[in-house]
C-alpha cells in the first residue's frame, strides 16, 4: 500500500503564478507539491501575451508589486535567459491627440514619482523607435522597464527549477481542516495530500477553491480575445498601445471593451490586443472583439491592414471587483493563503507574488505591506 502524501505546502495551480509560488517557497526551503487538473499553464497562462508592465498602472499597491515583479524578472532573466523568451522590448504608450498626450503626461509624472521610467517622446524621435506608426501622432511615452517572456515556457521552467513535485491531471475536490478550523490536508480525484499550508492560485478557479476551504473570494472571469499575425520581420519593435488601455483595464463594465495593444514576438507573429468582456466562462468565437481588435491595430499601425491574421484565442483573466489580486494568509481559514485575482497581469505580477507568499509562509516580514491585498477585505459571501 502506497505511503500517503505529506508536504509542506501544497500550491493549487500550475500556471505561471502557481509556478513562481513553487520556486520561491522551494528556494525558502519548503517542500512544497503542485497539484493542476490540467497541465502546466493549461488555463489563463497559456492564452496570455507574457507582458511585464508597469506602464499601465497608476501610484498605489498594484504597481509597488509590479515594481518588485520587475526586479523579480530580472534576476530570473538573467538565469534562464532566451529559455523563457525574456525580452526588455519596453513599452510605448500613445496619445492619439494634443490632450491626450497632456493627461498621459499628467499620468506619467506620477508614476516616476512612485519609482517608473517614464520618457516623453514626441515627433521624429517617437518614428524613430516605432517608423510604421500611423502618421500625424502627437507624441507617447516611453517606458523601458516593460518586458515580455512566453508565458507557458516561463511558467514550465520555474515549475522545474523549483524542484517542486508537480502532480497534473488531478482535481482537487476538498480541503480538509481540523477541529478547530486549520488546514490539513488537500483531496483530490486521486488521494489526499497531507500538509498544513494550501496556496491558492487557480486563476480563475480561485473562488471555488476558496469554496472548498469553506470560505470565499469573488473572483469571476473576464474574456479576452488575441489575434496573431502570420511571421514577420521586426516591424514592431516595442509593446504598443494607445493611452485608453489603462481606461479599460481599471473599468468594472462587464460589456465589450477594446483598446488596441500591438507588439512583436521572438518567434515572429506580432500579437494584437485587447478586449476584454464578462460572459462567464464561454468560451465561443466573437467577430465583433476580432474585429475591433483588428480595426484598432490598423489604425496604429496601417501596415497591418496587408497583413493575415493566422489564428486568434481566448482566455479567461481573474477579475476582482478593485482590480487587486487576492495575496497572503486568510484570516478565515488558518493555514489558507490566496495568490489569485491578478486579471490581465498575473505574468508580470507573479514573482512578486510567489516571493510575497514564500515570506509568508516562512514566517518572514513582507517585503511589501499585504494590508490592501488582503483576500478577507470584501463582505463575505456564504461559500
Amino acid at each position: 500500500m502506497s505511503q500517503p502524501l505529506t508536504c509542506d505546502v501544497v500550491i493549487v495551480g500550475a500556471g505561471m503564478t502557481g509556478a513562481a509560488c513553487a520556486l520561491y517557497a522551494s528556494r525558502a526551503g519548503l517542500d512544497a507539491i503542485v497539484v493542476d487538473r490540467g497541465p502546466v499553464a493549461g488555463g489563463t497562462t497559456g492564452a496570455g501575451e507574457g507582458n511585464l508592465l508597469v506602464s499601465d498602472k497608476e501610484p498605489g499597491p498594484e504597481l509597488d508589486l509590479a515594481l518588485l515583479s520587475h526586479r523579480l524578472w530580472a534576476e530570473l532573466a538573467q538565469e534562464f535567459g532566451e529559455a523563457i523568451e525574456y525580452e526588455a522590448k519596453g513599452g510605448v504608450v500613445v496619445a492619439t491627440s494634443p490632450g491626450g498626450l497632456l493627461a498621459l503626461e499628467d499620468f506619467a509624472a506620477g508614476q516616476r514619482a512612485a519609482g517608473v521610467t517614464a520618457t516623453t517622446v514626441a515627433g521624429t524621435e517617437l518614428y524613430a523607435r516605432e517608423p510604421h506608426l500611423a502618421p500625424g501622432l502627437p507624441g507617447a511615452v516611453h517606458y523601458p522597464q516593460d518586458a515580455q517572456v512566453m508565458p507557458a515556457l516561463a511558467a514550465a521552467h520555474l515549475v522545474r527549477a523549483s524542484g517542486a513535485r508537480l502532480l497534473t491531471g488531478r482535481t482537487v475536490t476538498g480541503v480538509l481542516r481540523t477541529t478547530d478550523g486549520s488546514v490539513r490536508a488537500v483531496r483530490t480525484d486521486n488521494g489526499d495530500i497531507h500538509t498544513p499550508a494550501v496556496v491558492n492560485a487557480a486563476g480563475t478557479w480561485g473562488g471555488e477553491l476558496a469554496a472548498l476551504a469553506g470560505t470565499s473570494l469573488p473572483v469571476l472571469p473576464r474574456r479576452g480575445f488575441v489575434l496573431v499575425t502570420e511571421p514577420l520581420p521586426r516591424m514592431v519593435h516595442h509593446k504598443v498601445y494607445a493611452a485608453d488601455y489603462v481606461a479599460d483595464v481599471a473599468s468594472d463594465s462587464a460589456a465589450l471593451q477594446t483598446s488596441p495593444v500591438v507588439e512583436g514576438t521572438a518567434a515572429g507573429p506580432i500579437l494584437i490586443g485587447a478586449s476584454r468582456e464578462r460572459v462567464g466562462f464561454d468560451r465561443s468565437f466573437s467577430l465583433p472583439a476580432l474585429r475591433a481588435l483588428a480595426a484598432g491595430a490598423t489604425r496604429l499601425f496601417p501596415f497591418l491592414s496587408d497583413v493575415r491574421a493566422i489564428r486568434s484565442y481566448a482566455g479567461f483573466r481573474p477579475y476582482m471587483p478593485d482590480h487587486l489580486p487576492a495575496i497572503g494568509p486568510d484570516p478565515r481559514v488558518p493555514g489558507l493563503f490566496h495568490a489569485c485575482g491578478h486579471e490581465g497581469a498575473g505574468i508580470g505580477l507573479a514573482t512578486g507574488t510567489g516571493h510575497l507568499i514564500a515570506q509568508t509562509l516562512t514566517a518572514k516580514t513582507p517585503d511589501l505591506d499585504l494590508a490592501p491585498f488582503r483576500p478577507d477585505r470584501f463582505p463575505e459571501e456564504t461559500p
